[in-house]
């Protein structure tokens, strides 16, 4: 399909995201780079006495090497899988879904949720104008079912269909919502959608697409997603490729970069048993049916967490992951498509490091409260592949801080040469990692090794920080919203009950490590036995 010629005064957003080519990606600068980086580990290698066999410390080696033999295993797993998903099985569902496309079948109308607050007016005529471009390149009518919570953003999208939409068949739906919060909007939007199919004007097997009012939609992403749903009826829910167009400093682009690679990887692995792991809230697509029943908009309005420590308390962001564990609970087929892409742009304004951990905590404290649910769904429901990779999430926050404890552990016992060969260790490993994600990325960058170190051990930090404060939630977006960060004494005895756990939780991993390692050995019923024999005689 042709691309679409761009429309006066919007700018085009996706063009800012370079796509080279693969000899523009691979050109010479990047291979002598990657050959220079290459020769720095062997020189090192080479140079820096090797005590990984200590006597002292080859157990510390030992349970290093069979972690990252074990981490290593299940990332490649992921990557193989991600292969067959993109190489055999998606590319004949791509063909059956072209055929039916090609034959005429279409759903009779799309339907695009969308909800904002206060957006900038550039980024909200390109989402807008990206709707008209695929509901005009397809000829299929449709409705924007706006969740809004301020009147200019309603007032910026009507004056834009009024002066752009007049030759697409397009309908512009208000729900104003009347508390605060996205999960509002969207509940608000669902239950105008609901009464729109009571006028039928909405039917069951309509297509709805959920977007962000950041969320710029690619070219042929409604052409692609709507054949795989007339190809095949049992198909209940997608998510697509996504790109971020990012505002800030370089080293949060790139981070940002990757971390999308790395969900491409993950998406097709999970794809291959019918189910991903997320419904992401900046594009995904449903059919009507399911979205328009009160426990679906009601869940998502009002999901919430009993907490033995916090209490009963609702989520504030995590709406995807919400409408993830409904459809997961209801057995639906998923899927990801990963050649249609949505594009969301970011504006990073003040620290790059602070947004980081603010984004980890919002994504990892997601995961977290929905993890327990999903796992208890069990793998008859889930099916065994999912299921599994769900536990491995909470496994995994506890195994990447284990490494780094064992290397500082060898250095003290050792000798500081020991902490530079794990660091050694730690650069050709995520060098292997990072040459399968430049396949997925758009550039190469000789930080991506440093950067997936750094990612994986914050993110586990910050997982665990996570896991004993539950409640405590910050959204930047829609008015910064907070919970959890009270101050009250019933508060301040809840942080204390938290950061006690937290550290009991850390003092008894460190514990295991060192026995297990060999560097420690904890008092076993024979030693105490003994110790008793000799106090007491």
């Amino acid at each position: 399909m042709a691309k679409a010629p761009p429309t006066p005064g919007v700018i085009q957003f996706a063009d800012m995201v370079p796509q080279p080519g693969f000899w523009a990606k691979w050109n010479p600068a990047v291979l002598f780079g990657l050959l220079s980086y290459v020769a720095i580990c062997v020189i090192l290698l080479l140079s820096v006495p090797n005590t990984l066999w200590d006597p002292v410390a080859r157990h510390v080696t030992i349970v290093i090497g069979g972690l990252g033999l074990w981490r290593f295993g299940w990332w490649t797993t992921h990557v193989v899988r991600a292969w067959i998903y993109a190489f055999v099985r998606y590319p004949a569902l791509r063909r059956l879904a072209d055929e039916s496309w090609q034959s005429g079948q279409r759903p009779r109308r799309v339907h695009f949720m969308m909800t904002t607050f206060r957006e900038r007016t550039e980024i909200t005529h390109a989402v807008v104008d990206s709707i008209l471009r695929e509901l005009r390149a397809t000829g299929l009518p449709g409705t924007i079912w706006l969740g809004s919570g301020d009147e200019s953003d309603e007032i910026v999208i009507a004056d834009f269909l009024a002066e752009h939409g007049r030759d697409v068949e397009v309908r512009f739906e208000i729900a104003r919502q009347t508390k605060p919060g996205k999960r509002y909007g969207i509940g608000a939007s669902l239950r105008a959608m609901a009464k729109g199919r009571e006028r039928g004007e909405v039917l069951e097997d309509d297509v709805v697409v959920f977007m962000d009012g950041d969320s710029i939609i690619g070219d042929g992403m409604l052409a692609k997603c709507a054949s795989l749903f007339v190809a095949d009826p049992t198909l209940e829910a997608m998510t697509t490729d996504e790109e971020v167009i990012c505002f800030g400093p370089r080293w949060i682009q790139l981070w940002l970069t990757m971390r999308f690679a790395q969900r491409r990887i993950a998406m097709q692995s999970h794809a291959l048993a019918g189910k991903v792991l997320t419904l992401t809230g900046r594009l995904s697509l449903y059919r009507v049916n399911h979205v328009i029943r009160p426990e679906f908009y009601e869940l998502v309005e009002e999901d919430h967490l009993e907490h033995w420590l916090w209490g009963r308390f609702r989520f504030l962001s995590g709406d995807d992951k919400t409408t993830w564990y409904y459809m997961l609970r209801a057995g639906a087929k998923m899927m990801y498509v990963p050649d249609s892409i949505a594009y969301t742009v970011e504006h990073i304004e003040g620290s790059g490091y602070e947004r980081m951990v603010q984004n980890l905590r919002r994504w990892s404290g997601n995961m977290l409260r929905n993890g327990a649910r999903a796992i208890a769904l069990g793998p008859r429901r889930t099916g065994f592949f999912i299921w599994w990779c769900i536990v491995d999430q909470r496994i995994a926050m506890w195994t990447m801080l284990v490494s780094p404890i064992l290397g500082l552990m060898g250095a003290v016992l050792v000798s500081p040469a020991y902490l530079a060969t794990y660091f050694i260790w730690i650069a050709i490993t995520r060098l292997w990692q990072a040459f399968v994600l430049f396949g997925y990325s758009r550039e190469i960058h000789l930080v991506y090794p440093l950067l997936l170190y750094v990612n994986q051990f914050v993110n586990a930090a910050v997982k665990v920080y996570c896991l004993f404060r539950l409640s405590k939630q910050r959204w930047t977006n829609r008015g910064d919203q907070k919970a959890g960060f009270g101050g009250g004494l019933a508060d301040r005895v809840r942080n204390a009950v938290a950061f006690y756990l937290t550290s009991v939780a850390m003092a008894g991993l460190v514990l295991t490590i060192v026995s297990y390692a060999g560097v420690l050995r904890l008092p076993s019923l024979y030693t105490l036995h003994e110790l008793r024999l000799t106090v007491l005689p």
